[in-house]
């Protein structure tokens, strides 16, 4: 009996051990339309910077049609490039702190969840203008 509660304990803890381990596909969004009636670019860049810092990201733009974003988190770090124009915005890695073991295609599942909260806020500012 003392061996079956033993082996059980282990195998719940291979479980969960495992669960932490997993990667999925890096989630890149590429050129998402922008649907709303958007007078420039800049108005674009604005909608971007607002949807990223009320998430946390912190916003640099880098240059016209670029911003790089970064967000920290406990002892993760992920880094993406923000490309736009009027018509279109896509949302690219660009870095990502070891701890979330990107191995050049797949990464911590934490990651896309991250990306998908951040094109949800982009796509919210961008139809409030």
């Amino acid at each position: 009996m003392r061996i079956n509660k033993y082996l059980i304990a282990l195998l719940i803890g291979l479980t969960i051990a495992a669960a932490g381990c997993r990667s999925n596909p890096i989630l890149n969004v590429e050129d998402s339309p922008i649907d709303a009636n958007v007078k420039s670019s800049k108005d674009v860049q604005k909608a971007i910077i607002r949807a990223g810092t009320s998430l946390g990201w912190k916003m640099k733009s880098v240059s016209d049609g670029n911003i790089e974003a970064t967000l920290l988190l406990r002892n993760h770090m992920a880094k993406v490039d923000i490309r736009y124009n009027r018509k279109s915005y896509s949302i690219t890695y660009k870095d990502s702190s070891e701890t979330l073991k990107y191995d050049g295609t797949n990464i911590h599942p934490n990651y896309n969840g991250w990306i998908q909260n951040l094109d949800r806020n982009i796509q919210a500012e961008l139809s409030a203008l």
